[in-house]
């Protein structure tokens, strides 16, 4: 027999504060809080146990998975060079899986009932959210308050634990609704909800504008091994150290900043502001070893997984077939993706402006403008002769 418990994905914010108590009248359920820390600011971990057990919870476990966050998930997400829509480095759907999977094993754990999250009808979250639920676990019932509750509102939310003598740090005056992880932060709503106005700075959180960044470029050097960044300026660092690191950087040179609308899973779309700093670096630096490595039809192939890694991962479907699958190739292609770049960081821009590989298919004795004794360009005729064969038959079956 199940325990009446459900576990709740907790962020400590007004949402999933007003879901403890309204789960606990609406289905006679105790809530276990969880927290995955995975890299979020500590402001937002600070006393965060203390508030979910104010809000009724029974209790609140906080679980830091930033180091698998990094290594398991953004760093098999690089590999594959992924960009939602060609700019979205995926940065709130790649954290979903994980603490679905963490909500999950602490469900199976102790046997609870039920599993809940605050993410609302209408956007991605839910969506990412329950597809890892349906794989990992179909026997929990899923709760999803937002698409039960009659709060309609910020202030339905405060005025319904004012009721409760729940204590918030939430206000009225919020403007954006706000996404955090070592991954990336999100800016959405407020002014950006209408596409006519230019983002504020307050818009920004992590990287500095362009025009506040140093005016002296800054040159770093990256080691790459198999598709994953190993050092930086020679000094070996953890997955999640390499990325905490880059973010510094990129953050100060303006670096990583993405205004976009983009089309969700739902049908809608919306706008983000989306802050990708060291991710920026990465990739560069990644795709200048591919650059070098991969053949013409594996860049090809290449491309093509690239898109497709970016739908799944957007909605949500980390855990299933199809996404081992095109990870699967993706490893075979980052074999060989070893190698070292420098790149230089200067006014909101990465440039690799130094790269090699010991793997690398460019050579200088074959790409030369200059003289040279190993390329016979007189073989050029019979090639080009048969590669557009079919063109001249056509031409000529057409006259």
């Amino acid at each position: 027999m199940k325990k009446n418990i459900v576990v709740l994905a907790y962020s400590g914010g007004l949402d999933t504060s007003a879901i403890i108590p309204w789960i606990k009248e609406n289905y006679d359920l105790d809530v276990f809080s969880l927290v995955v820390d995975i890299g979020q600011s500590k402001n937002d971990l600070k006393g965060i146990k203390e508030k979910a057990i104010k809000s009724g919870s029974i209790e609140c476990k906080i679980l830091d998975l930033k180091e698998i966050f990094v290594k398991e998930y953004i760093y098999p997400l690089l590999k594959s060079g992924s960009l939602y829509e060609g700019k979205y480095f995926l940065g709130t759907a790649i954290a979903r899986p994980i603490i679905a999977k963490a909500q999950v094993e602490l469900a199976k754990r102790i046997n609870a009932f039920a599993i809940s999250h605050g993410a609302t009808g209408k956007g991605n979250d839910q969506v990412r959210f329950e597809i890892n639920y349906s794989i990992l676990a179909p026997e929990l019932k899923v709760i999803a308050p937002w698409r039960e509750w009659k709060f309609k509102s910020r202030e339905d939310l405060l005025n319904y634990l004012r009721k409760k003598n729940i204590s918030t740090d939430a206000t009225l005056k919020k403007i954006y609704s706000r996404d955090e992880n070592i991954w990336h932060i999100s800016t959405e709503g407020g002014l950006l909800e209408d596409l006519w106005n230019e983002p504020k700075e307050e818009c920004w959180v992590w990287t500095n504008s362009v025009e506040n960044s140093p005016n002296i470029p800054e040159y770093i050097l990256l080691k790459i091994k198999k598709g994953c960044i190993v050092s930086i300026n020679n000094e070996k660092k953890t997955p999640f150290k390499c990325l905490k690191k880059l973010n510094q950087l990129g953050s100060l040179h303006g670096i990583g900043r993405v205004d976009i609308v983009e089309n969700r899973i739902t049908g809608l779309k919306s706008r983000g502001c989306y802050e990708t700093p060291g991710g920026t670096i990465m990739n560069e630096a990644i795709r200048s070893i591919e650059q070098l490595v991969l053949d013409k039809e594996s860049m090809k192939w290449k491309s093509q997984l690239s898109i497709e890694m970016s739908h799944i991962i957007y909605e949500g479907k980390w855990f299933s077939p199809i996404r081992y699958s095109i990870q699967s190739a993706i490893d075979s292609l980052s074999q060989y993706i070893t190698g070292e770049v420098v790149l230089k960081l200067y006014k909101g821009t990465v440039t690799a402006v130094q790269k090699k590989s010991i793997y690398s298919l460019y050579l200088k004795s074959y790409s030369t403008f200059g003289s040279d004794s190993v390329y016979k360009q007189s073989d050029a005729t019979g090639f080009i002769n048969l590669f557009s064969l079919s063109s001249k038959i056509r031409s000529i079956q057409n006259k």
